[in-house]
């Protein structure tokens, strides 16, 4: 079930902005594997959701799962290196993101992928950010979120520990870091209840995937 849009009453910027990053707080999980947080770090972000839902070509994908091929349920959109950000909020947050990771990362934050969540129909299997080099090595996937909140879920590869959940929306900023990737899961659980539309801009290092 879905619901239009609510904007929040804690981001009423005129202008969209980010905040500082000094505020972002670390959760050391297990395996070498962390994540940063920091809600409410854009300021104004329901202009900028307003921008993304109509300005961004989404393309809606097909994928082969098993013997048959089934829609990927949500929207999809990605922006190489070079390409041009469809809000220019998108290109303060990735300079701002690669110069406050450039000592723990060791390179700039590259390319920009975005899901639309449409309702609490759209969603994303348990997986890890594992093509390219990030199967293998440590890397960093930095998300900002838009919209109505929606629950990112994080558990250990293996099952063995406790599964945690982040309700991520209306400007909002996880990052993943450390060995997160090969040896934790995240995902967008399907949701039975009333769900408003959300979406995600996910930065990546050059050749994460």
């Amino acid at each position: 079930m879905s619901l239009s849009f609510q904007s929040s009453l804690l981001d009423l910027a005129a202008e969209p902005t980010i905040g500082p990053l000094s505020h972002v707080e670390r959760q050391v999980l297990t395996r070498g594997a962390w994540v940063d947080l920091l809600p409410g770090w854009i300021r104004g972000s329901d202009e900028v959701f307003a921008r993304l839902e109509t300005d961004v070509a989404w393309q809606a994908e097909r994928r082969q799962m098993y013997e048959r091929v089934v829609d990927v349920p949500r929207l999809l959109s990605f922006y190489d290196e070079g390409a041009a950000m469809p809000h220019p909020l998108l290109d303060a947050a990735l300079d701002a993101l690669s110069a406050h990771y450039a000592t723990e990362l060791g390179e700039p934050f590259r390319t920009a992928g975005l899901c639309y969540y449409r309702d609490g129909r759209d969603s994303v299997a348990w997986h890890g950010d594992t093509i390219g080099r990030s199967r293998t090595e440590d890397t960093m996937v930095a998300i900002m979120s838009f919209g109505s909140p929606r629950r990112l879920s994080l558990r250990p590869r293996d099952r063995v520990g406790a599964t945690l959940g982040f309700p991520l929306g209306h400007g909002d900023l996880i990052v993943m870091g450390g060995s997160c990737q090969r040896t934790w899961e995240h995902a967008i659980l399907k949701s039975a209840r009333p769900t408003g539309p959300r979406i995600s801009a996910q930065f990546r290092p050059r050749g994460v995937r």
